[in-house]
Formats: C-alpha cells, sequence, structure tokens
C-alpha cells in the first residue's frame, strides 16, 4: 500500500515546524490550491471530512474583495470565522489529514495579521443574493447563481454556463512602464495622447510628454477618464488630471453618480450607503481612487514628481467588449513595435545621458540657479549605476522589474521622484492585481526569473522568493 500524502511533492519538507510557523498562511493556499487541483490524488482520511468544501467556500466569499474598497476588513474577517466553524464542524473526520492541519494554522495566523476576533458575524456560505443591477459583482453572482440552477435542472439541455468574474490589471508609470493585461512589462516612448483602455464602458487616455529634451524619455503628465453611459445606473461621467490638477471630482463638479446602491459596512463596523460610482481622495493633490461599481472597476491615479501613475483593475469580460475600431488600447496589445524602448522584456541600462548632463550644466549657470531652487520637486542630478541601484534598494528590496524600472529611470531622468513612482506602482499593483502569483516579474536576462519561468510548480516558485 502506498504512503498517504498530499499530491504536493515537496509538501513534507515544506511543513517543517519553524516554516509553518513563519509561512503558515502561504502554505495554506498552496496546499488547498494543489489539492484543489489534484482532487482524486490528494489525502483524504474518511469521506466525510470536508475540508475542501470548506475551503471553496471561503474562497467563494473572499474572491470579489479588494483592499482598496470600505468594508474589506469587516467582510474579510467575517469570512474568516466562517471557516474556522467549518472547519471545527469536520474536525473529528479530518483526523491526520495534512490539508485539514494546515487550513486550521493559516485561519490562526491569518487573524492575528487581520486582528480579527474569534467572536463575531461570520459570513453566511449560502447567502440570499440580491440582485442589485448598479453592482457589478451582485450582477454576475445572481447570473452566476441563475445559470448553476439552471444548468442542473435541464441536465439534457444546451446551457450557456456564466462563469465566475475574472478581473484583469493594468498600469502605467515612469518612463512610462506599462504593464498589461497580460502582465507583459514594457517600456516604451508613446509621446503624445495613448489610449490605454477603450470599450464599450470605459475610456483611460493618456498624455505623455518629454522628460529630457534630446531623450526619448518621456512620462505622464495627464490623466483622463471616460466612464461611458449605463442605463438606469449612471449618465457619462468624465474625470482629468494633469500635473499639479488632481481634483477629487469629476469634470462637472460632481464626485459621485447614480442612486446608492447597497449597504457597505465600514471598518469600524458603521454602515452607509455606496453609489454606483465615486471618487475617494486619499491624499489632496496626490493619491485620488475612482470606483465604478456598476462595472467593477477601480482606477487609482497619483502625482509623484511632476509626473502621474495609473492603476486600473477592470473585469475581463468587460475588457474584451470593444469592436475593431477601438484595437489601439495599449493594455490590451501593448505598445507598438516602433514604441518599444526595451527588448522584447529585457529592459538596457543607458550606458551614459549626454542630453540629461547637458541639461544639468544649463541648470546650474546664474540665470537659471533661482528657478532650480525653487523647484517643488527637487533638483536633477546625475545618478552613478551603483548609485540609482543603492537609491532604489531603499525603497525596492524585491529585485523584480519595478526596481530595474526604478534604476532605468534615474539614470535616464536623473529625477529621484521615480523611486517613489515605481514604489508606489508596485503597492498599487499588489493592492488591485487579482493573482499573487503573477506579482513579481523579473527581467528576462535575470537567472532566478528563467529558473521560476522554466518551473512546473508556479506556486513553489513563488515560494521560493518569499523565502528569500
Amino acid at each position: 500500500m502506498g504512503r498517504a500524502g498530499c499530491c504536493c511533492r515537496g509538501a513534507e519538507r515544506l511543513a517543517s515546524p519553524s516554516l509553518l510557523r513563519r509561512f503558515r498562511p502561504l502554505l495554506l493556499l498552496i496546499i488547498a490550491l494543489c489539492c484543489g487541483a489534484h482532487l482524486g490524488q490528494c489525502q483524504v482520511v474518511t469521506p466525510q471530512c470536508r475540508i475542501q468544501k470548506c475551503t471553496t467556500d471561503f474562497v467563494s466569499l473572499t474572491s470579489h474583495l479588494t483592499p482598496a474598497v470600505d468594508g474589506f476588513h469587516t467582510e474579510f474577517c467575517k469570512a474568516l470565522r466562517a471557516y474556522s466553524a467549518c472547519t471545527q464542524r469536520t474536525a473529528k473526520s479530518c483526523r491526520g489529514n495534512l490539508v485539514f492541519h494546515s487550513a486550521v494554522l493559516g485561519i490562526s495566523d491569518l487573524m492575528s495579521q487581520r486582528n480579527c476576533s474569534r467572536d463575531g458575524p461570520t459570513s453566511s456560505t449560502h447567502p440570499e443574493v440580491l440582485h442589485e443591477p448598479c453592482n457589478y459583482h451582485s450582477r454576475t453572482q445572481h447570473a452566476h447563481t441563475h445559470s448553476h440552477v439552471h444548468t442542473h435542472t435541464h441536465a439534457h439541455s444546451h446551457t450557456h454556463s456564466h462563469s465566475r468574474a475574472g478581473y484583469l490589471f493594468c498600469g502605467l508609470f515612469g518612463d512610462p512602464h506599462l504593464r498589461t493585461f497580460k502582465d507583459s512589462f514594457q517600456t516604451c516612448k508613446v509621446e503624445g495622447a495613448w489610449p490605454l483602455i477603450d470599450n464599450d464602458y470605459l475610456s483611460v487616455q493618456v498624455t505623455n510628454v518629454p522628460v529630457v529634451p534630446g531623450s526619448s524619455a518621456t512620462a505622464t503628465n495627464k490623466v483622463t477618464i471616460i466612464f461611458k453611459p449605463y442605463e438606469g445606473c449612471t449618465e457619462q461621467r468624465v474625470y482629468q488630471a494633469v500635473t499639479d490638477g488632481l481634483p477629487a471630482a469629476f469634470d462637472d463638479g460632481t464626485i459621485s453618480s447614480g442612486d446608492p446602491i447597497h449597504t457597505s459596512a465600514g471598518a469600524d463596523g458603521s454602515a452607509g450607503k455606496v453609489r454606483a460610482l465615486w471618487i475617494s481622495e486619499r491624499s489632496p493633490g496626490r493619491h485620488v481612487e475612482l470606483h465604478a461599481g456598476y462595472i467593477g472597476v477601480t482606477v487609482i491615479v497619483r502625482q509623484l514628481g511632476r509626473y502621474l501613475t495609473l492603476a486600473v483593475r477592470i473585469p475581463e469580460e468587460l475588457a474584451q467588449a470593444y469592436d475593431a475600431t477601438q484595437d489601439l488600447q495599449l493594455c490590451l496589445n501593448g505598445c507598438p513595435s516602433g514604441e518599444r524602448i526595451d527588448q522584447a522584456g529585457h529592459l538596457p541600462l543607458p550606458l551614459s545621458p549626454p542630453a540629461l548632463g547637458l541639461q544639468l550644466q544649463q541648470l546650474h549657470r546664474p540665470e537659471y540657479a533661482s528657478q532650480t531652487q525653487a523647484s517643488p520637486y527637487g533638483a536633477m542630478q546625475v545618478f552613478g549605476v551603483e548609485e540609482a541601484k543603492e537609491r532604489c534598494r531603499e525603497q525596492l528590496e524585491v529585485q523584480d522589474i519595478y526596481y530595474h524600472s526604478c534604476v532605468f529611470d534615474l539614470l535616464t531622468t536623473g529625477d529621484a521622484n521615480f523611486t517613489v513612482a515605481a514604489y508606489s506602482a508596485q503597492k498599487d499593483m499588489e493592492s488591485l492585481h487579482p493573482h499573487q502569483d503573477r506579482w513579481r516579474i523579473y527581467p528576462r536576462s535575470s537567472a532566478l526569473s528563467t529558473l521560476c519561468c522554466d518551473s512546473p510548480a508556479v506556486l513553489l516558485c513563488a515560494v521560493i522568493l518569499a523565502l528569500m
């Protein structure tokens, strides 16, 4: 007889006491996902052990949550308590099950990390689905539930099943560096106005201007976002941000649109109404977030130094809602080949920035000195390669593509604000990107990148990176 164990090779080694104490939540996800993919081969002590059902219910309760939305903490804690209660009910039948014990440890650590109390309300695994036409999550959940019932009721008929909503991420920052919906990372020239997103529901356009005269380096100084009309939920709203003009309102002066659509619990336990479309100002003149609940879209706009950064999360089905006249979308298809600065994902560092040196010589002349000192963004300087790397390491500990983009920007522009831009872009990505196993992208020249990309166990690669 074969030895019972989890289908994930190396799981026993990873589950040593020292690593469990340090990485319990991560191990929980790896083991649960692994066994979910290979359920027939995974350890099951008795047919009554229902830990897989507990895990599936927890994922269902939390898959739509994002830290950028008010009430995340309350709802996540409720889901954790429901997960914990489910494991307690099946504890007797799951004795000796690695997945079960990993889940229990992971729940405990997550509760500590999120400061969740053991006592309190729990999420219902079979909640009453209220159909709210102006709430994307409610609308898609209702469609999924209806389709699920229809499929089981008419098992022999031809049906079209609605899958759960999947989300995509796109980001733009720096000189400018683009992360597409497909997680392709590109550095582009794209001077002038360019569409990032253009579909039936949303248009996002950026305008890029030269950073250093004589160089191909550009950066974003204007963002235009158009939320297209959606019957019964909102009229068209336009948001525009420019350097030193990051408003907390749409062009018409409003800060929200549509009737209140549902009650949302805040972090303090209070309840409030959320509209179909609203703006949240996180830092006046520096950080604004736009939430379009009726289409499930979140947009983050920041000003760092004299330039803007952008991050967008959008449902995949809406991102694909466009026609042939809307195919020029940088988030969807990347930059045209003639606009690429990187070489198929490799970002070569500039050997010397002569245009930057000449410009700095001009700025240090007496007639420019007063203008330089009065600049609210700080004076530019020429960075050496090692100096640029050291400056970027102060903000970005992991040497992924955000770190390398930071080094490239410092060498190209001499503007230290691009360090903060890279750091903020990384944090916004972590806040909005729906797939944590895809967060880290490494330059093609990186040996670690090659090792991980060639490995069949992507989740174990994420563990290796986390342990470094």
